[in-house]
């Protein structure tokens, strides 16, 4: 069961969010302006927090902007990977895994078919690695 639906924002703002092309903070104005009215934060919280959610929106879109136009498989993760069908031992797609190797600057070279059952171990790997380096 779900609370009552928050407030719409006032004209005028949803207006200026428009204006100043603000999706994501237009997007969860109504819910943390309800929460910041109900639990009376201070106001240089709520425009933290509305902040916040415009940066990370962005973020997430620029991410998706750039993979899409590098042109890298959406989504592959060490999830989808299936390890009993490939070549490589368990031990050393364990080791890949971890990504302890960029911390320690080390190379990766991958001899061998491009692809395994369709899905690239690379692919997989570099995809976390973006990831790992988003969140540094």
């Amino acid at each position: 069961m779900t609370g009552p639906a928050a407030p719409p924002v006032p004209p005028e703002v949803e207006t200026l969010m428009r204006r100043m092309r603000l999706p994501y903070l237009r997007a969860a104005a109504p819910g943390v302006l309800a929460t910041a009215r109900a639990q009376r934060w201070d106001p240089a919280e709520v425009l933290r927090v509305l902040l916040a959610e415009e940066v990370t929106g962005r973020d997430a879109a620029t991410r998706r902007t750039r993979r899409k136009a590098a042109g890298f498989p959406s989504g592959k993760t060490f999830a989808t990977w299936r390890p009993h069908e490939s070549s490589i031992s368990t031990a050393t797609q364990d080791a890949l895994a971890t990504l302890e190797w960029i911390g320690r600057a080390e190379n990766l070279v991958v001899a061998g078919p491009a692809v395994i059952h369709g899905l690239s171990l690379v692919r997989v790997e570099f995809l976390q690695v973006m990831s790992l380096l988003q969140l540094m």
